[in-house]
């Protein structure tokens, strides 16, 4: 599973932090605070982007008085990198295995064009496998 290194574990909130700059593209700390559910103090939302930034999950530039953060990572390279963990920590690296457990905590059935896909994704791989 081809994946881009990221170079730490985030907690949950960093998680959550990530989350909310991800889904804005670019985010100031106040954006973030009023983005998150039961927020800490505005200087420990700063201190936790702080940490993300020197961790290599995010980067920042000056606009007037604020700093404005933005992904260092697309969101599908942090997700692989991410999964991959989850990959090797809990499925033994085993592909079977982590797409089994991801159809059972589905809430949502695969759609037809979904089912295809994956269909479709497997005979590639499996092409790869054959060719020297």
């Amino acid at each position: 599973m081809p994946t881009t290194k990221l170079p730490h574990d985030l907690s949950r909130r960093e998680r959550q932090i990530m989350d909310i700059v991800y889904r804005r593209g670019r985010a100031s700390v106040a954006d973030v605070l009023n983005g998150l559910a039961d927020p800490p103090s505005y200087s420990a939302v700063r201190a936790l982007m702080r940490i993300l930034e020197e961790k290599g999950y995010l980067r920042h530039e000056k606009e007037g008085l604020r700093y404005i953060y933005t992904p260092i990572h697309p969101r599908q390279n942090a997700g692989e990198a991410a999964l991959s963990r989850v990959f090797q920590t809990f499925f033994d690296n085993s592909i079977e295995k982590t797409v089994a457990a991801l159809l059972n905590v589905s809430d949502t059935m695969l759609s037809a064009e979904e089912s295809d896909r994956l269909a479709q994704l497997i005979e590639q791989a499996k092409e790869r496998e054959e060719k020297p």
